[in-house]
């Protein structure tokens, strides 16, 4: 973190999920080798399938119960389209989240700065375990998952919950994201800057 130091000019960072924090890994392996019966294409298809049907519907998962209803139908929808019969214990199981490259590090040097930082995330309550299977939660302040806020961003409402809650004007905050549809817009939507992922080097040109 080298050059013009606009840290000054801010309190709070608030950083997106999926593809800033984490990324979700090849599922197809791990179905594969619960269904060696069916092709990686097959497989493949009933997936995306799945997908199409979970980004349209999580705002459903808000907390556990939901949550699980949730998972359940995803499983259905993957099952129905390959002829599968999965649990929803093994179909979950094989969605594993990696950690992307820099997070911690970056994280611990934002914190050293004396920042609050945020999720804010288009994602349903799972969110939470897995910041937690990567330790990722002793970094933040809050977290705002648009399902638990009733609304996706672009949005403002997710953003505006964080701020509300680290209690940041929005001119002082500075949103990371790797979606300018969804982050880029949303947080200059409500008067947040905006910075593109990869969260490494985010504030790579910063002091």
């Amino acid at each position: 973190m080298g050059g013009v130091n606009q840290f000054t000019e801010i309190d709070a960072v608030t950083i997106d999920g999926h593809g800033t924090l984490l990324a979700l890994a090849d599922p197809i392996p791990a179905l594969l080798a619960l269904l060696p019966e069916h092709s990686p294409a097959s497989i493949e298809a009933a997936f995306r399938g799945e997908v199409d049907y979970y980004v349209a519907h999580s705002a459903e998962g808000r907390d556990e119960a939901s949550l699980s209803r949730l998972r359940d139908a995803c499983t259905s929808v993957f099952n129905d389209a390959l002829g599968a019969g999965l649990t929803t214990e093994q179909y979950i199981g094989a969605l594993e989240f990696e950690l992307l490259p820099g997070v911690h590090e970056t994280l611990a040097a934002l914190r050293a700065r004396g920042l609050a930082l945020a999720v804010v995330a288009n994602w349903d309550f799972s969110l939470h375990e897995h910041l937690g299977r990567h330790a990722l939660r002793r970094w933040f302040d809050t977290v705002v998952t648009s399902a638990e806020a009733g609304v996706k961003k672009p949005e403002p409402e997710p953003f505006r919950v964080a701020l509300e809650r680290l209690g940041v004007e929005p001119h002082r905050a500075v949103h990371v994201g790797d979606h300018p549809a969804h982050d880029e817009v949303g947080a200059r939507g409500v008067g947040m800057r905006f910075l593109p992922a990869p969260l490494a080097t985010a504030f790579s040109a910063w002091g």
